[in-house]
C-alpha cells in the first residue's frame, strides 16, 4: 500500500509539473488558430506610406503630413482616454504647447528644429503632469469641465505676451529644408518627419500598453476600486497618463509646427480640443487603429463638409459624426475589425469546404 501511493504522488506530482495552459481546449485553439496577419498588414501600409509622397501632388503629401500629426495627438489621448478611462477636451492645449514651443525656440533663438521635438515634448509631458495632479480628485464631467477650461484660457493667454508668442499675428518660421542627400522636395522631407514621428509614437505607446504601466491603466480604466485593492496607485498612474498623453500632443503640435511655419492663438481654440475628441471616438476610443483613422477622419471630413456646404460646415461635419456612430457604434476600427473577422471566417469555411 505503501508503494501504491508513492506511485500515485509522483504520478500527481508529474502531472502537476506540466503546465495547464499546454492542456486548454484555449491553447488548442490558439494552436489551430489562422495566422495573425496585423504585421502583413502594418508592413503593407508602410510600404504604402513610404511610396506615396512620391505618387501624390505636394498639396495632397501636405494632407497627408497632417492626418499624421493628428493621429499622433489621437494617440496620446487615446492612452489618457481609451486606455484609463479619464475624459479631456483641453487635448489641444497641449498640442499648442508644443506647437508654441516648437515655434519659438526656433524663432527666437535660432534653435535648429530637430532639437525643438524633445523639448517640446518634455515641456508639455511636464505640464500634463503638473496639471493630473489636481484633476485625481475629479472625475467624469468635473474632469471634463476642468480640462475644458484649459482649453478655453489658453488662447487669450497665448495673445497677452506678444512679445514672445507674437500676440494675435502669431509667428512665421521658415520650413526646414531637406537634407541635399536626400534629394527630396520640401513636402516630401516634412511629410517623412511626420511619418517618422508616428511610426515612433506607435511602437512606443504598443509598448507601453504591453508593459506593467499599461495593465495598470487598463486596471484603472475597468474598475478604479478592484485596481486600488489589487495595489496599483491610481494617483501615480492617472497622472501619469496626463503627462503621457500631454507628451505625445506637444510631439504632434512640434511637426505640426515645422510642416505648416507658421503659429496663432486662434489655431488652437477649443474646438480643436472637440474635434480631436470627435476623432478618436469615430476612429475607435481604445483600439490599435482608432487615432490613425481619427486623424484621417480630423484631417479630411471638416474640407469634405466644406465642399459639400461652405455655409454651414460644422452642420454637415456634426451630421457625418452622427452617421458614422450609427453605423459603426465602435468606431471605424472596430467596423474594420469586423469586417476582418468576418473574411476570416469566410477564408475558414472556403478551406474545410474544399477538405
Amino acid at each position: 500500500m505503501s508503494d501504491m501511493g508513492t506511485q500515485n504522488t509522483a504520478v500527481a506530482a508529474e502531472t502537476s509539473s506540466v503546465p495547464a495552459e499546454t492542456v486548454t481546449p484555449r491553447t488548442e485553439k490558439r494552436r489551430l488558430r489562422m495566422p495573425d496577419w496585423s504585421w502583413l498588414a502594418i508592413g503593407a501600409l508602410l510600404l504604402i506610406a513610404c511610396l506615396a509622397p512620391f505618387q501624390l501632388v505636394p498639396f495632397r503629401t501636405f494632407q497627408l503630413a497632417l492626418a499624421m500629426i493628428y493621429a499622433v495627438a489621437l494617440l496620446g489621448l487615446n492612452v489618457l482616454v481609451g486606455h484609463t478611462g479619464q475624459i479631456s477636451l483641453g487635448h489641444g492645449a497641449f498640442f499648442a504647447v508644443g506647437a508654441y514651443t516648437s515655434a519659438v525656440l526656433m524663432d527666437r533663438w535660432d534653435t535648429p528644429y530637430f532639437a525643438t521635438l524633445p523639448v517640446a515634448a518634455a515641456v508639455a509631458f511636464a505640464l500634463g503632469f503638473a496639471l493630473g495632479i489636481p484633476a485625481l480628485r475629479l472625475r467624469g464631467l468635473y474632469l471634463a469641465l476642468v480640462t475644458l477650461a484649459i482649453a478655453i484660457f489658453l488662447v487669450p493667454l497665448l495673445k497677452r505676451f506678444e512679445s514672445v508668442t507674437g500676440g494675435s499675428m502669431g509667428l512665421t518660421l521658415t520650413k526646414p529644408a531637406a537634407p541635399a542627400w536626400t534629394g527630396l522636395a520640401e513636402d516630401q522631407w516634412l511629410y517623412f518627419l511626420a511619418l517618422g514621428v508616428t511610426v515612433i509614437g506607435f511602437v512606443l505607446v504598443a509598448g507601453l500598453l504591453r508593459s506593467r504601466v499599461g495593465r495598470a491603466l487598463h486596471a484603472i480604466r475597468d474598475n478604479e476600486i478592484a485596481a486600488e485593492v489589487m495595489g496599483v496607485r491610481l494617483a501615480f498612474y492617472k497622472t501619469l497618463a496626463f503627462a503621457c498623453g500631454a507628451m505625445l500632443a506637444g510631439a504632434a503640435g512640434c511637426v505640426y509646427t515645422w510642416v505648416i511655419g507658421f503659429v496663432s492663438p486662434d489655431s488652437f481654440a477649443v474646438g480643436l480640443s472637440i474635434t480631436l475628441l470627435a476623432g478618436l471616438v469615430v476612429g475607435g476610443l481604445g483600439g490599435q487603429w482608432g487615432p490613425l483613422l481619427g486623424g484621417l477622419f480630423v484631417m479630411y471630413v471638416p474640407s469634405f463638409a466644406q465642399d459639400l456646404n461652405q455655409a454651414a460646415p460644422g452642420v454637415i461635419f456634426g451630421l457625418l459624426i452622427i452617421a458614422v456612430m450609427y453605423l459603426a457604434p465602435n468606431g471605424l476600427a472596430g467596423l474594420l475589425g469586423r469586417t476582418a473577422r468576418w473574411l476570416e471566417r469566410l477564408v475558414r469555411k472556403g478551406k474545410n469546404n474544399a477538405h
